[in-house]
């Protein structure tokens, strides 16, 4: 499964990978990663764009807002594709 939204100029890519929900986000040549186990019950992790993870989290609101950070936009404006809008605890 793979879906992907826009809005301004960054674009969010979610797809299930690897036994991983991955929700991509990418904005000027940046990427900031939010991803959760398959299963939907794990804590999220915040990955760079080389995949090294940053920092974990238990909501999304604070993953996003992490994310949003790396990317140096405003957590709000993060365009989610509508089957990533449940991931977090």
């Amino acid at each position: 499964m793979s879906e992907t939204a826009e809005r301004d100029d960054v674009v969010a890519r979610y797809e299930e990978r690897d036994g991983e929900r991955l929700l991509v986000f990418d904005r000027d040549g940046r990427t900031a990663t939010v991803a959760q186990n398959a299963d939907g019950y794990a804590m999220l992790m915040v990955r760079d764009a080389g995949g090294d993870e940053l920092e974990r989290y238990y909501g999304f609101d604070m993953a996003l807002d992490h994310a949003g950070e790396l990317l140096d936009v405003a957590p709000t404006t993060l365009p989610v594709p509508d089957a990533a809008s449940d991931m977090g605890m």
